[in-house]
């Protein structure tokens, strides 16, 4: 029998289903879903649905003139997974941000890197009050 082989995801590819899967709960403003075959991209959903307005209270403290409503829904997503990660999972600042900024560009940058550093700037915010 000849079954096909599913290729493991990277983290980063785990990332990118987890924000494509945020982004839809948000528009559709769902709370369920249905699981994902990685470990990975169900903690952090099943923990951004927990901790939502934990996390939405974290980024908004850090936000200028700006509120998380006002957000795009990718950019919440991003910033909500980053946050999570950063505050739940105690993953290194660095690496998070990293990640966030290529999903940045990948989602909502426009080529003038105003989103990378608008969402650099917040995360690196958070960063340095989590480490607190």
């Amino acid at each position: 029998m000849n079954e096909a082989q599913t290729t493991p995801l990277t983290r980063h590819a785990q990332r990118v289903s987890a924000v494509e899967l945020l982004y839809s709960l948000d528009m559709n403003n769902e709370t369920t879903f249905t699981p994902s075959e990685y470990d990975f991209v169900n903690e952090v959903v099943n923990g951004i649905l927990t901790y939502k307005e934990t996390l939405d209270q974290i980024i908004s403290e850090h936000l200028e003139r700006w509120t998380v409503k006002r957000l795009s829904f990718v950019d919440r997503a991003i910033l909500r997974l980053a946050t999570y990660e950063m505050y739940a999972m105690e993953i290194p600042g660095e690496i998070v941000i990293d990640e966030a900024l290529k999903l940045t560009r990948t989602f909502t940058d426009e080529g003038d890197n105003k989103a990378v550093a608008f969402n650099n700037s917040v995360l690196d915010k958070i960063k340095k009050t989590l480490k607190k």
